[in-house]
């Protein structure tokens, strides 16, 4: 099968890290594009691959897929044997709930507190609106990892896509110094942890390029 993800600058785009994750956690081998968002040449490229103007988009034979979630069900089809979702048919609907819950919510955090993996910027964008999107995500990993921690350290016990769902929510707590409890600490962590999380900081540290948006405070 071949395979090409093509994303934006892994220190701030949070949408390319959750298929890229994905992928590099079950072993699905893929060509990567890198290009870097917000400069002049950026929707002439996208539009090379896709008509959305956005990244993520990963093109499999002839099949372009963009938006991350999509991309993440259709590999969740593609490779039924790798359980990107949980197995049981009961956690497979809560990982499915939480990981749409993500995708379409958490506005106020999203404008707040941008994505940007090289920054320290503990307290910066904290308003009342964020604290409650931080109380919703918090609560969710919580209720889960009493659920399943016997089985795990991640979300459902094994990665799945909601946990790279949830990644880039993890580097913005990072970034803004969110104060944790030690369960989701632990998580946080253990995600942090990951061989190609830690590769993709690496990378994100390296690039050259910056953000005018997400570099103010």
């Amino acid at each position: 099968m071949s395979f090409t993800l093509i994303i934006g600058n892994k220190n701030y785009s949070s949408w390319s890290l959750r298929p890229w994750l994905l992928m590099k956690q079950f072993g699905i081998e893929f060509n990567e594009i890198r290009i870097p968002l917000y400069q002049t040449e950026t929707q002439s490229q996208i539009s090379q691959y896709s008509d959305s103007g956005k990244v993520p988009v990963l093109i499999h034979n002839t099949l372009t897929i963009w938006d991350s979630l999509a991309i993440c069900e259709y590999l969740a089809e593609t490779f039924p044997n790798l359980n990107l979702y949980p197995q049981d048919k009961t956690a497979r609907a809560l990982a499915r709930s939480i990981s749409a819950e993500m995708h379409s919510g958490f506005q106020h955090l999203r404008q707040n507190m941008p994505m940007n993996c090289r920054a320290s910027k503990p307290g910066k964008g904290m308003t009342q609106e964020v604290q409650k999107d931080i109380e919703r995500i918090t609560n969710i990993w919580r209720q889960l990892r009493r659920q399943f921690f016997q089985e795990g350290n991640m979300l459902f016990g094994k990665f799945t896509i909601a946990d790279a769902m949830y990644a880039p929510v993890i580097l913005r707590f990072k970034t803004y110094g969110v104060q944790l409890d030690s369960v989701c600490q632990d998580y946080s962590g253990a995600i942090l942890e990951l061989p190609a999380m830690q590769q993709w900081l690496e990378a994100a540290e390296n690039e050259q390029e910056t953000i005018s948006a997400s570099e103010i405070g």
